[in-house]
């Protein structure tokens, strides 16, 4: 018998309460003081590391021109902030008109990625769906064969989507990494909600909308982030298939301000006097990324649950 089987048996015959484990199991030791400040020390230089180049952006696309000078191009905390790199951005129209581009694409391409995922992943998942083995033999090898990047074009150039918005939607509709998890997901709620379902006269439709969907919230939040943070940085796709420069999405035209700066912002903005090159290419750098990082945080709860649920299944 072990020493803390045989406490608890005595303090059991004495009446007094066995001592809490602080919600400890017994094979772990108890914590120490050095190793808890080693990983606050930890997350604390990860954190900085992490954070960082993000502060500094912000402060670079804050500062004047003097200010950026004295201190080598860059600035981390700025003394005398003006939002006139953002000013003149946002009123020249090119990057307003990019930013409008990609929340349509993202905004489109993400409903209609989630909605043929879903199609298809419960499809699959049903025994007895008519080709339902073909068709998901067919999605998986898309993870070993890839069409590769001139079929790819040959085949939107084949169905007239060149120059068109279609084609940064439409090539990249369907990840075959999602549809598995949410097919997976589809196959983990229990049987017996499907055959309530049935004995209630209850068809397919609305089965998948009354009861699968409602407790899907978490694996299609998960996925509706993977699609949205692909359509949102879509960049290669738009220098492939667009000509027409008013149709490129936001992360085109961060390569071109990072790339040629302060030339790029006199032309096409019709301005003479504008704010150091480096502050413009933050801003719009800043511009580029704020959409996301404000939407994250609102899904992080589903995160960790909705990819653990959906890639095991239960």
């Amino acid at each position: 018998m072990s020493q803390s089987v045989a406490t608890r048996l005595r303090a059991a015959r004495s009446g007094a309460r066995p001592r809490k484990s602080h919600g400890r199991p017994p094979w772990m030791e108890r914590p120490h003081w050095y190793g808890q400040g080693a990983k606050g020390l930890a997350l604390i230089v990860l954190t900085v590391i992490v954070l960082y180049p993000f502060v500094l952006a912000i402060g670079t696309s804050l500062a004047g021109r003097e200010e950026l000078n004295a201190n080598g191009g860059y600035v981390l905390i700025p003394h005398h902030p003006t939002l006139e790199a953002y000013r003149v951005i946002l009123s020249g129209g090119v990057v307003t008109r990019a930013a409008v581009v990609s929340i349509f694409i993202t905004l489109i391409g993400t409903a209609l990625s989630l909605a043929c995922t879903v199609m298809i992943a419960y499809g699959t998942s049903r025994p007895g769906t008519v080709l339902a083995k073909p068709i998901l033999l067919l999605v998986l090898g898309t993870f070993l064969f890839a069409p590769g990047i001139i079929p790819t074009y040959l085949a939107v150039q084949q169905f007239h989507m060149l120059d068109t918005y279609a084609s940064l939607i439409l090539p990249v509709l369907l990840n075959a990494f999602n549809i598995v998890v949410v097919r997976s997901f589809f196959q983990s709620i229990p049987e017996e909600l499907y055959d309530a379902a049935r004995i209630d006269g209850a068809g397919e439709v609305t089965v998948l909308f009354r009861i699968v969907l409602p407790l899907s919230k978490a694996v299609l939040a998960v996925v509706g982030l993977f699609y949205a943070v692909g359509y949102w940085n879509s960049f290669f796709n738009a220098v492939l298939y667009l000509n027409d420069s008013s149709k490129f999405p936001i992360q085109v035209i961060l390569r071109s301000y990072v790339l040629n700066g302060q030339s790029i912002n006199a032309s096409a903005m019709g301005v003479h006097a504008v704010p150091p090159a480096t502050s413009l290419q933050m801003a719009v750098l800043i511009i580029a990324i704020v959409p996301i990082f404000c939407v994250y945080p609102f899904l992080q709860k589903f995160f960790v649950k909705g990819v653990l649920t959906g890639a095991i299944k239960g």
